[in-house]
């Protein structure tokens, strides 16, 4: 089947972003800690996008969109919408190509977030919450003519989180086993296209919050669905629905989409504190919880890729999550 999206579209797109973005490291995760959580006989390798520009993947999709502009687009400006991440990618890639750029984000984003986005220079309007943010920013462009930069849907989107998978192949590779957070799918879509063109038997599992299933409840219906309520302390894993472009490309790319709860992400925060010295958001976490979790002797033998996606939450929050959970065994 012909691929909706092509490595040879990813490798442009890397090739296109070199200049601009970092090659953030990856390492491999060996130790007590490791073999307690996840198991001894699973070889781990992860990714450091926490380390990125804006401390998360996100910004390499936002500078694909902004580099793919005209003129006129950027001369009118940028507006997107976010929990924050794709929010302060997207001020970021703006800043980068002289763009105004307005971000709407819910009074609950993460305040540190927030502070991203004002800090490249952004203009921030606050909703009560997610489902006004989106309806705001879908009136800006209607109203203003701003060109929207989509925080999870798209070619540009994907292109960007391909990128990723590739740099992590060639710094990593090859994996047995990829598995990687879903929120609306940019993620999770991008980087399993690319692994499959890569390497078309490794297993590509997704994870999503338990209050925030939005993919899994698509696979079920086979088409993209909204859901009614969230609830999920892990705001960049929670768009209130999915999309068609991000939808095919993690239907035809993801093996498998398990889920993992709130509990879980906080307990894996802890250990990944612990194990690798990271203090990690909690959609960074989701995979560890998983493979910590259901996934627990899935892939015994076998060499699994993880990527830490985001580091942006202040140490109050964490301390908060991590307080709760760190004398709890993992399930």
């Amino acid at each position: 089947m012909d691929p909706l999206l092509k490595i040879d579209q990813i490798r442009a797109c890397h090739e296109r972003l070199a200049s601009r973005v970092r090659a953030t490291p990856a390492y491999g995760w060996m130790g007590p800690a490791k073999d307690e959580l996840i198991g001894a006989d699973v070889e781990i390798a992860t990714k450091f996008e926490l380390l990125q520009h804006t401390g998360s993947f996100k910004v390499r999709g936002a500078l694909n969109a902004v580099l793919g502009l005209s003129q006129d687009a950027l001369d009118r400006g940028i507006v997107t919408v976010s929990s924050g991440n794709h929010a302060a990618a997207t001020a970021f890639a703006a800043r980068a190509v002289g763009a105004r750029a307005k971000v709407v984000m819910a009074r609950t984003a993460s305040p540190v977030r927030i502070g991203l986005a004002r800090h490249y220079g952004a203009e921030v309007v606050l909703t009560e919450d997610v489902v006004e943010a989106f309806a705001t920013m879908e009136a800006i462009v209607a109203q203003e003519g701003m060109t929207l930069v989509h925080p999870f849907d798209g070619p540009s989107v994907a292109q960007g989180t391909g990128s990723l998978a590739l740099e992590f192949h060639d710094q990593s590779g090859p994996f047995d086993a990829m598995v990687i957070p879903i929120g609306g799918g940019g993620l999770c879509g991008g980087m399993a296209s690319a692994i499959k063109q890569l390497q078309p038997d490794c297993e590509v599992v997704g994870v999503e919050p338990e209050g925030a299933d939005a993919m899994r409840r698509s696979f079920a219906a086979n088409e993209p669905v909204k859901l009614d309520r969230i609830e999920t302390i892990a705001d960049s894993l929670a768009p209130p629905f999915a999309l068609p472009y991000s939808f095919d490309l993690c239907r035809t790319n993801v093996d498998d989409i398990v889920l993992v709860s709130d509990d879980a992400i906080r307990r894996a925060m802890d250990w990944i504190l612990r194990g690798v010295k990271l203090m990690v958001e909690p959609a960074a976490a989701a995979a560890v919880a998983a493979l910590a979790g259901p996934l627990r002797g899935r892939f015994d033998g076998r060499r699994v890729g993880v990527v830490i996606c985001g580091g942006n939450i202040d140490l109050a929050t964490f301390v908060r999550h991590v307080s709760v959970s760190s004398t709890q065994p993992f399930a």
